[in-house]
């Protein structure tokens, strides 16, 4: 005799003709407790730039960030385009200072939930970013020599864990150090296990990276061709 699970509800599902193809995030995101800002609780986040990725997609969030120096041309359009909210790169590197706020400033104002710093960041820079933004400053960790507990003090009020195969060891040593309750963004990679993984060494939130728009259409073109057989 089959027991099913008492705590799992069903989940009425709509799909749509013309929305059928969507990038889907790991079903074991929904496992994450989330974290909640300005009202929403986002468990998942889409790490893109792709304005068409980013528009079909059922991750909660997007978290757009790129290895170019930071432009509002290229943040403006994500938050048009985006239905969830979007949490901008704005630099903290090269990228740092008065140009790195003056363009958080701004992304601030045209909607964004929160900004990016990534790893090279001071924690000079994030205390000057936290000092003049009402929204979240979230620092990207790589590795334990990040200084990531300088940079919490100096304002980042979200850590974003990028370690790699090490990410899962990573997240579960930051939050033995800052406790339960400090929110942590972790990438999960591209299966359920090792999402599963990364939210039980402590990850509040999910990053998934989605295939590239090539690879999607390499696979479309392939059933097309197969179709024409």
């Amino acid at each position: 005799m089959e027991i099913k699970d008492k705590t799992q509800k069903f989940v009425p599902t709509i799909s749509s003709k013309l929305k059928g193809r969507i990038i889907q995030v790991p079903e074991a995101t929904y496992r994450a407790s989330g974290i909640s800002i300005m009202g929403r609780r986002i468990k998942s986040l889409l790490f893109s730039t792709d304005v068409a990725i980013i528009t079909n997609t059922n991750a909660q969030g997007i978290i757009a960030v790129y290895p170019f120096t930071p432009q509002l041309s290229i943040i403006k359009p994500i938050l048009e385009v985006s239905p969830v909210p979007v949490f901008a790169g704005v630099g903290g590197g090269v990228t740092s200072g008065i140009r790195s706020l003056n363009i958080a400033i701004q992304a601030e104002l045209l909607g964004a939930y929160g900004v990016v710093v990534n790893t090279p960041t001071t924690p000079e820079n994030i205390a000057l970013l936290a000092e003049n933004l009402d929204i979240p400053v979230i620092a990207t960790i790589v590795s334990p020599e990040n200084n990531y507990r300088e940079k919490v003090e100096a304002g980042a009020r979200i850590l974003n864990v990028s370690g790699g195969k090490n990410t899962a060891e990573l997240v579960r040593k930051i939050r033995l150090d800052l406790g339960p309750e400090f929110p942590i963004i972790a990438t999960g990679g591209n299966t359920d296990e090792n999402v599963t993984a990364t939210i039980a060494a402590g990850a509040n939130c999910i990053s998934y990276t989605p295939p590239s728009t090539a690879e999607i259409f390499e696979e479309i073109m392939k059933k097309y061709r197969e179709g024409l057989k």
